[in-house]
């Protein structure tokens, strides 16, 4: 009977010696998962800065308006329109939306949409300028996950351009 005694108690020591090693590893576990975390990057910079900030806004601008221009489905919105200033009001909008500045002193999506709202503009030409928008950005190699973050701040002017 005293050696199935002796059998249990070492049994027991043995149990609580496997439970505080099993909490020292699963310590040491979560430990290591925080340590791991706490040097996972974030980039928290503004899609402005991401893409090339100012040099690269002023030339994803002048190469949209180029793409823009010959676009048979939106290029008769832009006749007669002073290209030198629109082109300069776009790259204020997009330093603006794309978080490269504070504000934004242009005028209002829908006052400044609403002559070409007159003139026919729909959702089949708000979806060509945000396809020259992407084609644009690919092409000045922007990745697609910036691309698709652009497309989504432009997305979101959408019903006010169109004045709905």
């Amino acid at each position: 009977m005293e050696e199935i005694i002796k059998s249990i108690d070492v049994t027991k020591e043995s149990i609580a010696k496997l439970g505080a090693r099993t909490d020292e590893i699963g310590a040491t576990l979560q430990s290591d998962s925080a340590a791991e975390s706490s040097h996972v990057q974030v980039d928290e910079r503004s899609l402005f800065e991401k893409i090339g900030g100012k040099a690269a806004v002023e030339a994803a601008v002048d190469i949209f308006y180029e793409k823009v221009l010959v676009d048979v489905r939106i290029k008769d919105f832009f006749e007669g329109v002073d290209m030198p200033g629109q082109r300069n009001k776009q790259k204020a909008f997009l330093t603006f939306a794309f978080g490269g500045a504070p504000n934004y002193s242009g005028g209002n999506m829908r006052a400044a949409h609403k002559h070409l709202v007159k003139k026919g503009l729909d959702e089949t030409h708000f979806d060509a300028v945000i396809e020259n928008l992407g084609a644009t950005l690919k092409e000045l190699s922007v990745p697609d996950d910036l691309i698709n973050e652009a497309a989504q701040i432009a997305l979101s002017t959408k019903w006010d351009v169109l004045n709905r």
